[in-house]
């Protein structure tokens, strides 16, 4: 059930007077529903709530703290088809799209289930003392990760559920022990609401201390700044534009206390097509990236905007079998009618600069809000001129770059900006002659990818979803994966402190029986 309010811990508020709508991008009109913005007092609420159930939720334990992200999983999935009927009103997406992206929410919450249930994740590292050591006695020293504190979470447009209210930012924080304050996205806000009412009723039933999540809605600016302003927050997750991240960076920043601020932000994905593959398999790269460009109208943060390769005939052939299997895909519904105009904005502006053609673009009857997948062509000279054509454009487009040699295209790989994923595709052993092009790769990207599409982020403890600025605030960290708790967590040592004391996870006789570090050695023994 809609209700139009935000929800402050357990409670439903009507917030202020100012309200808000969401588009149903499909049928291009407004969806009936009005929602009222948070005010400023019910901001300081729930920011204060959050910070009093910090100080009981940082010491339950593994297994409650699981208990309640399973709980998230089967309410989530208790909302049934409402759930998935309401994503696709406010997304434009299909069907098969909210049940895919619901499941992969799902598995998220259960895998940091599984990670608190077995409980190594929180570094315990333990150095005896050494009483009669000379010259000097050597301290018992012990230390672990403990969380940060409240944690305000901004929703990604793109992902209703699998970067917003329940996705890998609160997931991950409420792994940590960190209360969450989401800052619903103003896209799919009624999306959000169900899902937020599915983690209100989660926390009543495992008994999490009221406070330990609210969901806001507001605008961005507004909203935003008040909450990464606010004392008591002690951290940020966004999923986002440059624009967006950087100002949320530099807010935080600016703070008396600064504060992380972990953005996930733009990134136009290097593709470098290596020229035996395209000459033995153009057709299959061809289909391949026709694919890629265009699946779920382009609004992925890992679509492959950049496709690089060496001029020559095999790259003819591969823009021309492109441009065959760009006219055969039907384009997709956009988020919003505001994105789709940013879409057509951004090709036009590339499409002015010198230099630059059009290889591909799809020619049928194109509907509202329905993005025409396009492919642009530009020399590796122009490309390293024009700083315009680096600008990601958020929808069903690449841009090809033609390189005269292989020191150029090295030169072009080199002068990027940080990116979330590059990919080389390549024939058997050709790439053995090309490691350069690899080492200009891997120093610009957070996943390098072999003969494969960049499309597809799976949720798993090796994947790396960032990358250096601007593809994400701190290249050290994960969006995507159970690492992405380190994100919302700090390290604490304890020294000579009485063993009855100590958190269990440091205790002599281990009663958590987890993997330690125990005088540099991996043991799950007492000591």
């Amino acid at each position: 059930m809609i209700t139009g309010k935000n929800y402050i811990g357990s409670q439903l508020k009507a917030g202020g007077t100012k309200t808000l709508k969401t588009f149903n991008p499909i049928l291009n009109i407004e969806n009936p529903w009005v929602f009222t913005e948070a005010t400023q007092d019910e901001i300081d609420e729930a920011v204060t709530l959050a910070n009093h159930a910090f100080a009981s939720y940082k010491n339950y334990s593994g297994i409650e703290k699981a208990k309640f992200l399973n709980a998230i999983a089967d309410e989530i999935l208790a909302l049934g088809d409402d759930l998935l009927v309401q994503y696709c009103t406010e997304s434009g997406y299909p069907r098969g799209r909210a049940e895919g992206e619901r499941g992969r929410t799902i598995g998220q919450l259960k895998a940091f289930a599984d990670m608190l249930t077995e409980g190594s994740w929180v570094q315990a590292t333990i150095d005896t003392a050494i009483i009669d050591r000379q010259p000097a006695p050597k301290e018992d020293l012990r230390k672990m990760l403990t969380p940060l504190g409240p944690i305000v979470v901004f929703g990604s447009s793109n992902f209703p559920f699998a970067f917003s209210t329940s996705g890998g930012d609160t997931a991950s924080a409420l792994a940590a022990g960190c209360p969450v304050i989401v800052k619903s996205h103003s896209m799919h806000i009624g999306t959000g609401e169900m899902v937020a009412s599915a983690i209100i009723k989660a926390a009543q039933k495992t008994n999490m201390p009221e406070g330990v999540f609210s969901n806001l809605i507001g605008d961005g600016r507004t909203l935003g700044t008040s909450l990464v302003k606010h004392p008591l927050v002690k951290g940020v997750g966004f999923t986002g534009s440059i624009k967006g991240g950087r100002a949320l960076c530099d807010l935080a920043a600016q703070r008396p206390e600064p504060i992380p601020v972990f953005a996930e932000m733009g990134s136009i994905n290097p593709v470098v097509l290596l020229p035996n593959a395209l000459k033995i398999n153009s057709q299959k790269w061809a289909s391949a990236y026709a694919g890629s460009i265009t699946l779920g109208a382009g609004q992925f943060c890992t679509n492959p905007g950049l496709l690089l390769a060496l001029k020559g005939e095999e790259l003819n052939d591969f823009a021309e079998n492109l441009n065959e299997a760009i006219e055969k895909i039907t384009p997709g519904c956009m988020l919003h009618p505001s994105i789709y105009a940013d879409f057509n904005n951004g090709i036009s502006k590339i499409e002015e600069q010198n230099g630059v053609s059009r290889i591909a673009q799809f020619k049928g009857e194109v509907t509202p809000n329905h993005g025409a997948s396009t492919v642009l062509k530009v020399d590796g000279k122009e490309f390293l001129k024009n700083a315009v054509l680096h600008n990601e454009v958020f929808g069903p487009f690449s841009i090809l770059i033609e390189c005269e040699n292989e020191a150029e295209l090295i030169e072009v790989i080199s002068k990027l900006e940080g990116q979330l994923t590059g990919t080389i595709i390549s024939e058997e052993n050709e790439i053995e002659t090309h490691k350069g092009v690899i080492a200009a790769l891997q120093n610009r990207v957070g996943r390098l990818i072999y003969n494969g599409v960049p499309t597809g982020v799976e949720v798993c403890a090796s994947m790396l979803h960032g990358g250096p600025y601007p593809a994400s605030s701190d290249s050290r960290y994960t969006a995507v994966g159970i690492d992405a708790v380190y994100r919302w967590v700090r390290p604490i040592s304890f020294q000579n402190w009485p063993d009855h004391l100590l958190p269990a996870e440091l205790q002599n006789e281990n009663p958590l029986q987890i993997v330690r570090t125990v005088n540099n050695k991996l043991t799950l023994s007492q000591i």
